[in-house]
């Protein structure tokens, strides 16, 4: 299976930042109502990955989890990571930054 997730140079770039103030982080895209297209950055030790959470791969070395009911939703999506200017979720570490991590997508070829 080949990865569902990839970033763009600026997400490396911003994940690299993070990584250096915080130490490893992961991300997680569960498409609440309060992250929308979001991802979002926690640090890897403060954050439990639930049972149905799904491991799409990992960008840099961060891995990159969803939610199983947006994996349901997505599964024939390819995500790609990027950066654009804003605030990140309340409680993700691209906060505070002027940019954020937003998700972006391309339909990926079904296999049957």
């Amino acid at each position: 299976m080949h990865a569902k997730v990839t970033a763009t140079p600026a997400a490396l770039e911003l994940i690299a930042e993070i990584v250096a103030e915080h130490g490893p982080v992961l991300f997680h895209q569960s498409g609440g109502c309060c992250d929308g297209s979001s991802p979002m950055c926690y640090p890897r030790a403060g954050f439990i990955v639930g049972d149905r959470d799904v491991l799409l791969g990992h960008i840099g070395d961060a891995p990159f989890y969803i939610g199983a009911s947006q994996f349901e939703a997505w599964k024939h999506t390819d995500l790609i990571i990027d950066v654009v200017p804003g605030r990140g979720g309340m409680f993700s570490l691209d906060n505070g930054r002027e940019k954020r991590f937003l998700t972006r997508s391309t339909i990926c070829a079904v296999q049957g």
